[in-house]
């Protein structure tokens, strides 16, 4: 990414970084990475803030501030999780930003990188737009599971895709957006609040960038890429994509949303309902063979041949780091980018019915420091997450 402006004549930048308080360890060697990071590239106007549950004990100084959310505090509307730490933030009470400064959302183990703060420094000097994200990849520093990891490298051209078409053509998040890797000027996010209540809480990122579009934001694609991990455990993965689903539908059934900006977003959270039945299928149809329609076919070989090709192209965005010194891992790893196909199905289809069948009333954080202390602290974490039921209106 070529900057466009000096990076010291950058307006302030707040990066954000938001945690239960989990694993300590984790989000102070990543903040201590990310502003070796901001400084390499020379970006001197910037700030980190460790938004969190409980405190990580991180020493504070002019680049790092640490806001411990109370547990007394609640929101006007009831917001929940990582929508009350966020919320908590704007507190006039709370809050030392201006509102023409920047926010940069950061998932804990979310990792910078000169290309992506490049990126970031060009969208906010240019101003046009209140909202802004860019692509992550997933097989940053040790791959835990090699699985899940090549399954996470359909999200990569994903976000080249579906994500930067509707934010750089359209300027709308009609499919919805992440929670990382978000940028927003300070103003517009105060604006709109993150205050939405239980039915805003479990997909916080998407049920934000909805409001802001019916409110009338433009948003835009950012240059450059951040780095992050994939689920370590298979299990994570589908709770992960549960509460997703779980999130995503909440949105869709808003009442607060109107019915024309969910339409994209319907298509897609149904056609993920509905993937359990492709399984079924696919028993049923050896024994119950159907008409060959020719028209049909060629559908599903365009769709096959489509994700055959989005595995391909992820794994040559996300590994290549890892097969400079063995060029032949490239085309194996391309290889599992394609087998894995099944498995990714799989994984989709366990979520619905663990969506179905399973608690309504957690917000799973996924383990994302791979170190066996963590284990009671990720038992905490299912406890402490859990809120009364959300009933979702279909």
């Amino acid at each position: 990414v070529t900057p466009k402006i000096v990076p010291v004549t950058s307006p302030f930048i707040c990066f954000r970084v938001v945690t239960r308080g989990l694993f300590p360890r984790l989000v102070k060697s990543n903040i201590s990475q990310n502003i070796d990071t901001c400084h390499r590239f020379g970006l001197k106007n910037f700030k980190f803030e460790v938004v969190t549950d409980n405190s990580i004990d991180i020493e504070t100084s002019d680049l790092i501030r640490e806001i411990v959310v109370p547990r007394s505090y609640v929101s006007k509307s009831g917001a929940l999780f990582k929508a009350r730490a966020l919320q908590f933030c704007i507190e006039d009470d709370v809050n030392i930003l201006k509102d023409s400064d920047w926010v940069v959302h950061l998932d804990e183990e979310t990792l910078l990188t000169q290309n992506s703060v490049c990126g970031i420094v060009n969208f906010v000097a240019d101003g046009k737009h209140d909202f802004g994200q860019g692509m992550i990849t997933y097989a940053s520093g040790e791959i835990v599971n090699l699985l899940t990891t090549l399954s996470d490298a359909y999200r990569v051209p994903d976000d080249c895709g579906r994500l930067r078409a509707q934010l750089s053509l359209l300027h709308k998040p009609i499919f919805g957006w992440k929670g990382s890797y978000v940028v927003t000027r300070y103003g517009a996010e105060r604006a709109i609040t993150w205050d939405h209540g239980p039915e805003g809480s479990i997909c916080e990122d998407a049920y934000f960038g909805f409001i802001a579009m019916q409110a009338g934001h433009s948003f835009d694609f950012i240059e450059g890429e951040m780095l992050e991990k994939s689920p370590f455990t298979i299990m994570d993965m589908v709770r992960q994509r549960k509460r997703w689903l779980e999130g995503l539908l909440l949105t869709v059934h808003s009442r607060k949303i109107r019915i024309l900006y969910k339409i994209p977003l319907a298509l897609v959270m149904y056609s993920w309902a509905l993937s359990p039945l492709t399984f079924v299928h696919a028993i049923s149809a050896y024994f119950l063979p159907m008409p060959r329609i020719a028209v049909l076919d060629s559908t599903i070989a365009s769709l096959l041949a489509l994700n055959i090709y989005m595995g391909i192209f992820g794994v040559l965005l996300t590994f290549p780091r890892k097969t400079k010194k063995d060029i032949i891992l490239l085309p194996l790893y391309c290889i599992g980018a394609c087998l894995v196909m099944i498995f990714t199905a799989a994984i989709q289809a366990a979520s619905v019915i663990l969506f179905v069948f399973g608690s309504k009333k957690e917000f799973y954080i996924v383990k994302k420091d791979n170190n066996d202390g963590k284990k009671k602290a990720r038992k905490r974490s299912r406890n402490t997450a859990k809120v009364h039921p959300i009933q979702i209106e279909v």
